[in-house]
């Protein structure tokens, strides 16, 4: 195959995630192939986007942050991350930026057999700052994404953090990521896959402090032959603390483990669990795992979960209306896939819609 036609085949790959490339339309880029870090750049003040290897040489205080909300003994993943060719991006708002415009960041797996990462995110005191990351693969690939990711969100801080994953099914995904979210601050976490994929494991944790909020939202389809395991955590850990976790999946074939846990450890926190599925073959599977811990009376936790398929008035109900059945089945699944991603910036919400929609197009 030429490096011509490799080369085509990226830009389409990296449009599917929502990879632009184009600094009229983002504040910063990364984009690392494989273990190469291929470009990097800042178009905004306030502003710091740059290879993990290039933050540890020009700040001796970034190793301080690996491995301080993950631990490197996790399992065999996080262990195997923990390597001297590990590479990744640092992206940083300085203390009271405003980052309304995305920053976008694209890990690309094209001839590894594996892909190690080790990100490090920090919203300092008072900034805001939004990122539309998307991971992907080229056709040809064969192998495994191993990433980590430790998100800072400082005081009074707001992170808008959304992922966009398009594999291929011969691909096993492994992301280990935590969060600590401080006195006052937001974390919003959104994730969505619509691709076919081998393996997608996956469990997102939010330490969350005083009066802060963290909030996970999921899209999640999963083909025949696909195994999705993604679930999020938050652990509220003094008053005021809220956190809301939603999930939406479907599956077309392939397996889903739905899981998602909420810890109280003080009194006057807030937790909510919401997760639906829907089954749209014979040959899929869904379970759904939510957890709610008490470790206080003065609390206030809740969940919601739902499984099914869909129902034949609702389509009836449409025919009626003049659809066909294909195009009744077609507006379900798409208002099943509608949930409110909440506080995101306009720039930020248009990059995402297009991405679904553009996935929608392919079901």
């Amino acid at each position: 195959m030429s490096e011509g036609h490799d080369l085509e085949v990226d830009r389409e790959k990296l449009k599917e995630v929502g990879i632009e490339l184009d600094p009229s339309k983002r504040s910063g880029t990364f984009l690392q192939r494989d273990q190469e870090v291929k470009t990097f750049a800042t178009f905004f003040e306030g502003l710091e986007v740059m290879s993990i290897r290039d933050a540890m040489k020009k700040y001796e205080w970034v190793k301080d942050y690996f491995w301080k909300v993950l631990n490197k003994e996790q399992d065999e993943f996080t262990r195997e991350a923990d390597s001297e060719d590990v590479n990744g991006y640092f992206i940083r708002a300085l203390p009271n930026a405003k980052i309304e415009i995305p920053v976008e960041a694209c890990l690309y797996l094209h001839r590894v057999k594996k892909q190690k990462v080790h990100n490090i995110i920090i919203a300092e005191e008072g900034s805001e700052l939004n990122i539309i990351t998307g991971c992907t693969s080229h056709p040809s690939a064969i192998g495994m994404h191993i990433g980590v990711s430790e998100f800072f969100v400082k005081k009074n801080a707001k992170l808008t953090f959304t992922m966009i994953h398009s594999w291929h099914n011969n691909i096993e995904v492994r992301p280990r990521s935590a969060a600590i979210v401080e006195d006052g601050a937001t974390f919003i976490s959104n994730y969505i896959l619509m691709n076919p994929v081998k393996l997608v494991q996956a469990y997102p944790t939010a330490y969350v402090h005083r009066d802060a909020k963290a909030i996970f939202s999921s899209v999640i389809v999963a083909l025949e032959g696909s195994t999705v395991d993604l679930g999020s955590r938050a652990i509220l850990r003094e008053k005021g603390a809220a956190a809301e976790i939603i999930s939406r999946t479907i599956s077309k074939g392939g397996r889903i483990f739905a899981r998602g846990q909420i810890i109280g450890e003080a009194e006057e926190v807030k937790g909510h669990l919401e997760c639906k599925g829907l089954i749209l073959s014979e040959k899929g599977e869904i379970t759904a795992i939510p957890e709610l811990i008490a470790k206080k009376p003065n609390l206030e936790l809740s969940h919601e979960a739902a499984i099914g398929k869909i129902a034949e008035e609702e389509i009836f109900y449409l025919m009626s209306r003049g659809m066909s059945r294909d195009e009744a089945v077609s507006a379900i699944v798409r208002g099943f896939m509608e949930i409110e991603i909440k506080g995101l910036p306009e720039a930020l919400k248009r990059a995402i819609d297009k991405a679904i929609e553009d996935i929608r197009g392919a079901l």
